[in-house]
Formats: structure tokens, sequence, C-alpha cells
């Protein structure tokens, strides 16, 4: 073949290999159907590697204490055992781990550049109203669906799990992936506009059965800022912001985390599966949205926070929490906040979905397939 092709440029390949292009100076198609196979048989080998990584990189996520703490819990209600934790220590639980996450937050935020923070946040509560309407639009559109509860439960989901939030700092943790100390302060940024929206919503589809109560807006607002997780993590937040708490912090709060957060996750694995038999008692799609939500939600966020990435440089680990933050579920202010909005959806509809099938699906399933991702794609 000397003389009827001449080499032009040599392009390494992600495999360490690397492919030669030629051009076919006589336009043999032989020739050029040669050049192409070797070409596409490269790029398939780098798309093998790069998702034979992908699985790698997932499937060790699945060793982290915080899941296994859950599955665990799980398991030990499915066997029928008799361990009763009190609610008493589950609020304390989340009140620790709140605390923990506003602290070190605000004393961060006190050392930042908040306009940092100004498109995250826009983009943050763009995320939870969108949420909410994806929710009603899809849900509320399947057969044998109330229209409440599709509100209520499109609400749920597009508010935000404390807990959730934080098994993935500790996942990210474990992992070393660093993120800016004010992501976690994006809470209540994504939870209060999806619990107003999802009750105002419902208060418009009230109107058109004409059994319409009047919705004030800034009440919701008041209760979900009084609601016990967004207090404490507020309460921290400010502490951190305005005072020293560095040693308190050091020595109290912060050793405390993970042991606190496994207790957290065995008591949800428990209650996951007791809320399975609630589940059974209403349609079985709140099943399957609560399945396919958080996926969805999440990885609508990491595509959002990756683009926030290119424009200002937000960190792998900070989109992470954007994703996880929208795939997570209210566990803890959304439902009460929910039953006094939307007194006509039924709890065991939009809680059930929540706590059986859409919070152990975030943080067992959403977690390590975010974290994995962004390994890859950063």
């Amino acid at each position: 073949m000397r003389g009827h092709y001449r080499v032009f440029a040599d392009k390494k390949s992600t495999t360490g290999g690397s492919v030669r292009f030629c051009v076919n100076l006589m336009n043999n198609p032989s020739i050029i159907a040669i050049e192409c196979h070797i070409v596409m048989q490269h790029e398939t080998g780098s798309l093998m590697d790069i998702l034979a990584d992908f699985l790698l990189r997932l499937v060790g996520q699945f060793q982290s204490p915080s899941l296994a703490f859950l599955i665990g819990g799980f398991l030990m209600a499915a066997f029928g055992s008799k361990l009763q934790i009190p609610d008493s220590i589950y609020q304390f639980c989340v009140f620790m781990l709140l605390m923990r996450i506003g602290l070190n937050g605000g004393m961060e935020i006190r050392e930042a550049n908040l306009t940092e923070m100004i498109l995250p946040a826009i983009a943050t509560m763009g995320i939870g109203a969108g949420i909410v309407l994806l929710g009603i639009f899809s849900l509320g559109r399947l057969p044998g669906i109330v229209r409440a509860d599709a509100i209520a439960t499109a609400g749920l989901f597009g508010a935000v799990s404390a807990s959730t939030l934080g098994a993935a700092m500790a996942f990210l943790e474990e992992e070393g992936m660093t993120y800016e100390a004010w992501v976690p302060a994006l809470y209540p940024f994504m939870d209060i506009p999806a619990l107003v929206l999802a009750i105002v919503l419902a208060g418009l589809n009230k109107s058109r059965d004409g059994a319409a109560d009047r919705v004030s807006p800034w009440q919701i607002i008041k209760e979900s800022l009084q609601g016990a997780a967004l207090s404490a993590l507020i309460l921290g937040l400010a502490l951190g912001l305005l005072t020293r708490p560095d040693r308190v912090f050091e020595t109290f709060y912060d050793p405390l985390f993970r042991g606190l957060l496994s207790v957290l996750m065995l008591i949800m694995g428990m209650e996951a599966w007791q809320r399975l038999h609630e589940l059974r008692r209403v349609a079985q799609w709140y099943a399957v949205y609560a399945l396919v939500a958080p996926i969805t939600h999440g990885l609508i966020a990491f595509g959002i926070g990756y683009l926030i990435h290119l424009a200002m440089g937000f960190s792998p680990g900070g989109v992470v929490l954007l994703a996880v933050l929208a795939a997570s579920s209210s566990d803890i202010s959304g439902p009460p906040t929910l039953r006094a909005g939307i007194p006509e959806a039924n709890p065991s509809a939009y809680i059930g979905a929540s706590t059986s099938v859409g919070t152990p699906v975030a943080i067992g399933l959403c977690i390590p397939l975010f974290i994995a991702l962004a390994q890859v794609v950063f």
C-alpha cells in the first residue's frame, strides 16, 4: 500500500495505546474501511473501560458502614426482631447531625465568598419546584391515583431528608471527596419552595372542586422554618457564623457524627420495612414512583450541578450533594407540614412511598451511584 496513503495524526487512546489516522491519497474505499474499523475498535475499548471503571466504583460504594446499618435495620425488622429504639433517640440523633452540619457550614461560610452561593442557591430552588411539578405531571396522571395524594407525594419528594444528607456527607468523607462547606446550607432553598408549591397547588386543586380553604404561602414558610429539622440547621448555621464554636465542634459534635449516623440508619432501615405494609394498602404506582423518582431527580440535579461546575468551578463533591438533595425525600419537616397543609391527602400514600422505598433508594443506590459517576466524570 506504500504510496497510497500518508499519516497525518496520532491520537492517544484512554486505554494507553494509540490510534493512527490516515488519509487515502488514492481514495481507496477498502483502505478507508480498514482505518475506520481500527478507530471504532479503540473507541469501543475506551467506552468499555470507562463503564467497567464506573461499575467497580459503584460496587465499592456498597461497602460503606452507613449503608450496612441501613440494610441491617431492614433485615432485622424483616426477620421479626423485637428491637425497638425510642423515637426520642431518633429525634436526638437528627438534632445532633443537623447541628453538626449547621455549625460546620456556618464556620466555613464565615470565611467564604458568599457570592459563590448565589447561582447554586437559585438552581436549588428551581430544582425543588421542578421536582414537584414533574411529580404531579407524572404520578398524577396514572390510573387510580388521587390528585391530592399525588401532589402531597410530589411535595415530599421535592423536600429534603436531613438523614440522607448526613449519610451523603459521610460517604464523601470516606472517599476523600471535598465539597464547599456551605453546600449543606442549600437544604432550605430546596425544602421550603417544594413544600410551599405543593400546598399552594393542592389549594388550587380544591378550589376547582369548590371546597377551597384560603392558603397562605407565608404561613407555610413559617411552619417550615419552625419545624425541627430546619430549626436545628438554622441554629447551627447562626452559631457557626456569629460565634466561635470551634472547640465544642471538634470535641463533641464532630466525633459523634458517624456513630449517631449509624444509629439513625439502623432506625430508618427498620422503619422502611414497617412502612411497606402501609404502602400495600394504596396503589402500587406509588412504589414505582418512589423507586424511579430519586434516581431521576438526582440525575437531573447532577446535570445542573455539572453546568454550574463548568460556569463557576462548583466542586465534584458539591455536585454530588446537590444531586443527593434532589434524590432525597423529607422524613422530618415534610410529613407534618403536608398533613397540616393538605389534610385531604392520604399519609399512607406519600409517607409510605417516601419512607419504605424512596429513602432506602436514595441512600442505598443514589449516593453510591452519584459518587461513582462523579469519580468518572470529573
